[in-house]
């Protein structure tokens, strides 16, 4: 699947879904960092630990293990309704594999057809080749992300 596939509408905003771990502050800031760089570009971005809705403010950060299933419910739906609409989706795929719902998250969005560029920062491990080969384009770092997704034309 070639990024060019998919061209921004004059008047409309590029949406971008982005996956990756949250399991940690460190992988959190990684995420609001990508945002931040698409956003002050003008991009909308979903950031699935940030844009979250409808949440019992009192489940908010607890670990997964511990949430109600309406919130574990209520998660799951925003995630597929933020991929749904997603013009492109941006996921990190660094770790010693690729994270298991990111995995599932590239996988969705290859469903639907949507580019996906992955930000590997130059490891180099060894990636699940099925999950590998629904990326359309791996780059080492954000620095690199604004000039990928522009050159595509998105």
């Amino acid at each position: 699947m070639l990024l060019s596939g998919l061209m921004q509408l004059d008047n409309k905003m590029t949406k971008v879904y982005i996956a990756g771990p949250l399991f940690n502050q460190h992988e959190r800031e990684r995420l609001n960092e990508i945002a931040e760089v698409l956003e002050s570009d003008g991009y909308d971005c979903f950031l699935p630990h940030r844009d979250q809705t409808g949440l019992d403010p009192e489940e908010r950060g607890k670990p997964h293990a511990n949430l109600k299933q309406k919130t574990k419910d209520i998660l799951f739906q925003d995630d597929i309704s933020a991929l749904e609409p997603a013009d492109i989706v941006v996921a990190i795929i660094t770790g010693q594999d690729i994270d298991s719902g990111t995995a599932a998250e590239i996988g969705y969005a290859y469903a639907l057809k949507k580019p996906i560029i992955a930000i590997d920062a130059n490891e180099s491990r060894f990636r699940n080749l099925f999950v590998a080969s629904m990326i359309s384009r791996t780059i080492n770092g954000v620095s690199e992300l604004l000039d990928t997704i522009k050159d595509e034309g998105l």
